[in-house]
């Protein structure tokens, strides 16, 4: 029997055997094109494909997420019939798992032996952030270095899956059947309402992304609006947006860090950037918005979280996944508990008033993101490459899960400077969101 035989024979006996533990609704399809059930139901053409010994190999002797992530970006690990999502929710409904002491240790260990020693296949992606993708390091920590790993990929590539404001942050569903460009508009308009924009205000965006949000609040709310980014990509892309909406009087946009912002506005607001910032870095952050800030001037910051643990040690060890979106997707990037953000506000003497969680928004935002880009294969590759679009797909999916699940969580919390006794000059009720 030739080597290749070997490790076909050896790998089908393998899947057999795990299937009868598994009952799992896939099949395995190997390099040579044969498929091996892995449960004994229909599986709908839903398969793992493995495309080589090598790969087989390789996850066998390094059985950890980042191995399982690197050979599914460089095409050596594969699921089709549906996608990421998909299969996951698949594999949860069945609620499946390995009864170690059914498992056929010894028989599993000889047929795997001929696998453990295949050569591997390359499976070093090349799209992998340079130094320090913490951001712990605060001597070193580049934040511009940082945005543009991320949104500088190519606006192009963004295009195939948001909607056409390009807003790149989560959604409001009113309704949950409601389509993402809706949603997307009912997202502006609530902020807009919860800062309650008038006419004539000078109005600030930090981390101003592609420019929606700008945009939207001059042409609907009459506002002087300016934004920061530090993507050059997205000041291109909203500088040119600007311009083909006339708006070129109502709003201006700056290539620059916030802690280079002057001057003092009545509203600002903070969508999906503090997650950038470091937790480190919150009393700066907190107290620059606040300089800006005239007295009872609101702000609104909407950022993503994650639960709080039973000690600061729990919280703050990175565990494997988060270095993955560190290291190939969002370097620097770190995210908080609602109560220390709440905190880390008050501590720099805003008045907080509203705390909304919209964790079910992001869980389907992420969903029709990644359906969107799943849907969109070719034009993707055709931007960014196989590997980058892999790393994306496989990114939006797990996203979308943990907020599913709870494991990541999103707020939307107001406050207003309040360098004064008195009171805020808010409404008594909060009428006027749903008007």
């Amino acid at each position: 029997m030739s080597k290749q035989d070997k490790h076909l024979s050896a790998t089908r006996e393998i899947v057999e055997h795990l299937a009868e533990q598994l009952d799992a609704p896939f099949s395995v399809r190997l390099w040579d094109g044969s498929a091996v059930p892995l449960g004994s139901g229909e599986d709908e053409g839903y398969q793992i494909t493995i495309g080589s010994p090598g790969t087989l190999g390789s996850l066998l002797r390094r059985p950890n997420i980042e191995n399982v992530l690197r050979q599914y970006a460089s095409g050596n690990l594969g699921f089709e019939g549906g996608d990421l999502i998909s299969f996951a929710e698949r594999a949860r409904a069945r609620k499946f798992k390995l009864d170690a002491k059914t498992l056929k240790k010894g028989f599993l260990l000889r047929r795997a032996l001929p696998l453990l020693t295949a050569k591997d296949d390359k499976a070093a992606p090349s799209h992998e952030f340079g130094g320090d993708e913490t951001g712990h390091q605060q001597s070193q920590r580049d934040e511009k270095k940082f945005i543009q790993f991320h949104y500088d990929v190519s606006n192009e590539f963004y295009q195939l899956f948001l909607d056409p404001e390009m807003l790149y942050s989560c959604a409001y569903f009113t309704d949950w059947k409601n389509p993402l460009e809706q949603a997307q508009q009912d997202k502006l308009d609530m902020i807009c309402k919860k800062l309650r924009l008038q006419s004539g205000e000078r109005f600030l965006d930090i981390g101003c992304g592609w420019g929606g949000l700008l945009c939207h609040a001059a042409k609907n709310y009459g506002v002087q609006a300016h934004g920061v980014t530090l993507s050059q990509t997205q000041y291109d892309f909203a500088m040119e947006k600007v311009r083909r909406l006339g708006l070129e009087d109502k709003v201006t946009i700056e290539l620059k860090p916030y802690e280079e912002l002057e001057g003092q506005f009545d509203k600002i607001s903070s969508i999906g950037m503090y997650e950038h910032v470091g937790i480190a870095n919150y009393p700066k952050y907190f107290k620059k918005v606040r300089q800006l800030l005239r007295d009872r001037g609101m702000f609104l910051n909407h950022g993503i979280t994650r639960r709080a643990k039973a000690t600061n040690a729990k919280f703050n060890k990175i565990r494997p996944e988060k270095r993955l979106i560190l290291k190939y997707i969002f370097p620097g990037s770190e995210l908080d508990h609602i109560g220390h953000s709440v905190q880390s506000m008050e501590a720099q003497k805003f008045e907080v008033h509203d705390v909304e969680c919209w964790r079910e928004h992001y869980a389907l935002t992420c969903r029709l993101w990644h359906q969107r880009l799943y849907e969109k294969h070719d034009e993707a590759i055709a931007h960014i490459g196989v590997e980058k679009y892999r790393m994306w797909l496989a990114y939006l999916a797990g996203v979308s899960v943990a907020f599913d699940d709870g494991t990541l969580l999103i707020y939307q919390t107001v406050a207003t400077k309040h360098a004064a006794k008195g009171p805020s000059g808010l409404p008594p009720t909060r009428a006027h969101l749903y008007d």
